[in-house]
């Protein structure tokens, strides 16, 4: 059976997220719902990595295993006239072997957050962005994200509910800067590793939130980390300024 790598675009706020669920919509259902009206039975599909919730996909990866030996082009055509009216999009699609898997052949995945600052309810942006109202110190937000950089037990820093084998995972950037919009002053925090616990991510957005309002000290980053409690972690941010940016193979299959 042909294997097919699809590149996927996808606005989070209708779904529960990314994960197939039997009674509430998924990203992953849409797909598979517009795989079957091209090949009449079940398909599943794997993915990169499992959003929650109202996040975003902005180059989410999955695969798909197909009867007919489909041109990519058109196969792309074909799933995003099926997906319609759902926001869901297939921007690229490309054939692969059979042994390549979006998920197990992935080196780093990298995720991109955005904090919109500014007192005036958002408009445009509403649902794609986490929206604060007073200004916030991005030295000492810089300062407390060192901490998070590099191999650590992040147990405080992951949900309750995650079902990692083991809380530790290595770091390896996590960057914080500061842009100017047309919709007004945003934080763009850019974090990338090989794989991430389950809401770690939204922790340690919130938690830095947290330090740049002057409530937490850079240092009780650390301290929060080496407690190695889930009670000790700050507000976990909101899932609507979360984007799954973008994921690392050894080899691109859409290049």
């Amino acid at each position: 059976m042909p294997r097919y790598a699809l590149k996927v675009e996808y606005h989070g706020a209708p779904f529960s997220g990314w994960q197939r669920q039997n009674d509430r919509p998924s990203v992953q259902g849409v797909i598979e719902a517009a795989l079957a009206k091209l090949e009449n039975r079940p398909h599943t599909i794997a993915a990169a990595g499992r959003t929650d919730a109202g996040v975003h996909g902005l180059a989410q990866v999955a695969h798909c295993d197909l009867d007919k030996d489909w041109e990519p082009f058109r196969l792309s055509e074909a799933l995003n006239f099926h997906m319609k009216p759902a926001p869901v999009s297939i921007v690229d699609c490309a054939r692969v072997d059979d042994e390549w898997h979006a998920r197990f052949s992935a080196l780093e995945r990298q995720y991109f957050f955005r904090l919109l600052v500014r007192r005036a309810p958002c408009g445009h942006q509403a649902g794609l962005v986490w929206q604060v109202s007073n200004p916030l110190d991005i030295e000492a937000m810089r300062e407390g994200a060192a901490h998070f950089i590099g191999q650590h037990d992040f147990t405080t820093f992951r949900s309750s509910i995650c079902q990692a084998k083991s809380p530790v995972k290595n770091l390896d950037v996590l960057d914080i800067e500061q842009v100017e919009t047309r919709w007004g002053p945003e934080l763009h925090f850019h974090v990338r590793a090989r794989s991430f616990l389950h809401n770690q991510v939204r922790s340690i957005v919130g938690t830095l939130e947290r330090v740049g309002a002057g409530t937490w000290g850079p240092e009780r980053v650390k301290e929060a980390l080496e407690a190695r409690e889930r009670s000790a972690c700050g507000p976990v941010s909101p899932p609507y300024g979360l984007y799954l940016a973008k994921v690392v193979y050894p080899d691109d299959p859409f290049a």
